[in-house]
């Protein structure tokens, strides 16, 4: 693109330098009213975010900028190149290629970085709250796939055959999945996780196969780290999720009281009228859950006691709250069997002797002190 201004020609001014001018002054006027554009969005947006408008203010703006002055930069190359052929500047149409190829993937990269920051937001997200595992997974997928596309477009634009390139891969990759097999098989190991989701970031997580228990802290293409009990970070291979079975703690619905009490012996007679309280207690208990089973019965007789079976789930799923309501369901049941002047057998053994025996040791005489 040229321009003809024959009223400087009286200057002797040369027309490629007032063409050069007046493409930075176009590209700073541009990046004025982009500039205002971005500003006035982020005042009227401020009401009313959302994680979309937000990403596009956060993201693209620096992006949007440097991206304006490269082409106008390139754009002022050109001219001066056609107006003195110069060599040396025959050589920065590539490099014009590279950077606004790379300036494009890192405006995109930025937008999907700050939306999977916007998506984890709760002041952003009114609806119900994201998985932050898929978000963060999504996220990663498609800053790869991005990086990926950005790379075979510059060796594209610098003369290197892409389709030679993919051909190697696929001729290559047997020997690379085969050195990095254990490498890929965290990977899937990894996308499992991602899809089937037994587990989340936060999660109280378990294993009855390996010694593994603790909240998830991260969960990466390669390893998960949890955080145990004893404040140990523990790294596992994504790999090994696929082979072992997993509890998840902290989906359960409900916590479960099981017990057993003994009375006894010479409390049998009371057995069934503390039985019968005992149930009407927990049916009645706000904190015991009604959707879910109640059982009070007289189970065994025992080597030392008469057997109640307790059997019972809380409302609750927090550890120090089940705690509570524990405590005061087993201080309640002690106190329903004092109430019956019952109380709650220890183990006792009861010796047996022999008439013969007794009478005999009646007979004998004392030893001397």
């Amino acid at each position: 693109m040229s321009f003809s201004l024959p009223f400087l020609k009286e200057l002797d001014i040369p027309q490629w330098v007032i063409q050069v001018v007046i493409v930075v002054l176009i590209s700073g006027v541009i990046n004025l009213i982009a500039s205002r554009v971005f500003a006035h969005l982020s005042r009227d947006d401020r009401t009313h975010l959302t994680p979309w408008n937000d990403a596009v203010i956060r993201g693209l703006r620096t992006p949007v900028t440097l991206l304006i002055w490269v082409i106008g930069f390139s754009w002022a190359v050109d001219v001066i190149a056609k107006a003195t052929d110069a060599v040396l500047l025959d050589g920065l149409g590539n490099l014009r290629d590279v950077i606004i190829i790379t300036l494009v993937g890192w405006s995109i990269i930025r937008f999907i970085r700050q939306l999977e920051r916007n998506f984890l937001n709760p002041d952003l997200t009114s609806n119900k709250p994201n998985d932050p595992t898929t978000v963060v997974a999504i996220g990663r997928l498609i800053r790869i796939v991005i990086i990926i596309t950005c790379v075979l477009f510059i060796l594209q634009s610098l003369g290197y055959s892409i389709s030679g390139l993919l051909a190697f891969g696929g001729v290559g990759g047997l020997a690379v999945g085969y050195a990095a097999k254990d490498m890929l098989a965290n990977f899937f190991g990894g996308l499992m996780i991602y899809l089937d989701k037994p587990f989340r970031v936060g999660d109280w997580i378990r294993s009855p196969d390996k010694n593994i228990e603790g909240y998830v802290e991260y969960i990466g293409w390669r390893q998960t780290r949890i955080k145990t009990f004893e404040k140990r970070p523990l790294y596992v291979p994504n790999a090994t999720f696929a082979s072992i079975s997993v509890e998840n703690p902290s989906r359960m619905e409900n916590r479960r009281i099981k017990e057993t009490v003994g009375l006894r012996y010479q409390d049998g007679h009371q057995v069934e009228a503390i039985v019968g309280e005992i149930r009407q207690y927990l049916q009645d208990n706000n904190e015991i859950a009604k959707d879910k089973i109640v059982l009070v019965s007289f189970n065994a007789f025992g080597p030392s006691s008469l057997d109640i079976f307790i059997y019972c789930f809380t409302c609750t799923t927090d550890w120090a709250e089940y705690l509570r309501v524990k405590q005061e369901v087993l201080v309640r049941i002690m106190g329903i069997i004092h109430s019956y002047n019952a109380d709650i057998a220890f183990p006792t053994q009861t010796l047996d002797l022999p008439e013969e025996w007794l009478s005999y040791s009646e007979q004998a005489p004392a030893k001397p002190a």
